[in-house]
């Protein structure tokens, strides 16, 4: 049975689409496979981690009847890869392998039955749906997700908190040392919905959304999420455990403030940063009316000094930071001017974007 026949463009696109969850090395060998499922015209493209899984349709040629299969997906890849885009490509069933057939190239692939594919048992209890436009969505992550722990042994921190609540839906990522928030506003109202995506998860999504137009649907449970989108079908296991009090940690009541070129202020901060300590990261800040000046030194006894001429009349401090969680904000903004509001020495930092509510950025100062 030809079970696809298509160009390799239109086979590699739905096969991207995904696979960027597959293990190159994985204790389950079939969890390396996609599972092809044919009905009718349809072909229906599923792979799975045991946490996420995605599943897109397309109509990609071939016999009309039912078959289902599992191939190696990254293999499958390589080799539509090394194809021209405009060339078609045959993929035909023979017993126990799929046949891969495109110009004079011939592929013999080794397969696994799909009845033993393991597919994520999907929650029977999920919320309401709500959506946004995949483009906002996108733009949310982005805004928040470099704020995310990596391998935190507290584990709800190694992921972004989603909450759905009224009209409003709030992103916060943390990892402890510095927290990202972000919000938009949602077309209908749902009921209060919290839960923690992880890291993989958010990756993924950043990976598959597009700044097109077109919505990405939404459905929490309390294990689960389901992302609609596309003609795509995702849904993960949600992080377990109690995120921190976001709302704490941002600063109300900062006194003194400035506001300058985001350009600028990143320029300077990537120059200094050459000459810091590869471990710490540090850079003093002293802010006096009229200048900002950046300096850093290393074990090396090496020092760099840069100044920034700005509109200020405040306090004069002295703060610390790891000068990579000030270019991480700065280099994950679009806007050309950002704001900082600043306490004293010891307190936090908090960075927002002028004429904007939705986004707040929290530093925490570190001993230089």
């Amino acid at each position: 049975m030809i079970v696809l026949k298509a160009t390799q463009e239109q086979i590699l696109a739905s096969l991207q689409s995904v696979a960027g969850i597959v293990e190159r090395r994985h204790t389950l060998p079939i969890l390396a496979n996609v599972m092809l499922r044919k009905t009718g015209n349809d072909v229906q493209l599923t792979t799975s981690d045991l946490e996420i899984q995605i599943r897109t349709q397309a109509l990609l040629g071939g016999d009309n009847g039912n078959f289902s299969t599992t191939v190696g997906a990254r293999k499958l890849m390589d080799i539509l890869r090394s194809m021209p885009s405009d060339q078609t490509v045959t993929l035909e069933s023979n017993q126990n392998k799929l046949l891969l057939k495109s110009g004079k190239s011939r592929f013999s692939l080794q397969t696994l039955p799909a009845e033993d594919f393991p597919l994520v048992q999907e929650s029977t209890n999920f919320g309401p749906a709500f959506s946004v436009p995949q483009k906002t969505l996108k733009a949310l992550l982005q805004q928040v997700s470099f704020s995310m722990a990596v391998h935190d042994i507290r584990y709800y921190l190694n992921g972004i908190l989603f909450v759905a609540e009224g009209k409003q839906l709030s992103l916060v990522a943390t990892d402890g040392h510095r927290l990202a928030y972000t919000s938009a506003t949602l077309e209908s109202e749902v009921p209060k919905q919290e839960v923690i995506l992880p890291r993989k998860t958010v990756l993924e999504l950043l990976r598959l959304l597009n700044d097109k137009d077109g919505d990405i649907h939404m459905q929490f449970a309390s294990n689960q999420a389901r992302f609609s989108f596309d003609g795509k079908e995702f849904v993960t296991k949600l992080v377990e455990g109690k995120f921190p009090d976001y709302n704490r940690v941002i600063p109300k009541s900062h006194k003194n403030t400035i506001t300058l070129g985001k350009n600028a202020l990143l320029v300077c901060l990537q120059r200094i940063a050459i000459l810091t300590t590869d471990k710490f990261k540090g850079v003093r800040i002293n802010l006096e009316p009229g200048v900002l000046r950046v300096a850093s030194s290393n074990a090396e006894q090496e020092e760099a000094i840069d100044e920034i001429e700005i509109d200020y009349s405040g306090d004069s401090i002295e703060i610390g930071f790891n000068v990579t969680y000030l270019i991480d904000v700065l280099v994950n903004m679009n806007e050309d001017m950002v704001r900082m509001d600043l306490a004293d020495s010891n307190s936090s930092v908090l960075v927002t974007i002028p004429d904007n509510a939705y986004f707040k950025y929290v530093v925490m100062p570190m001993r230089i």
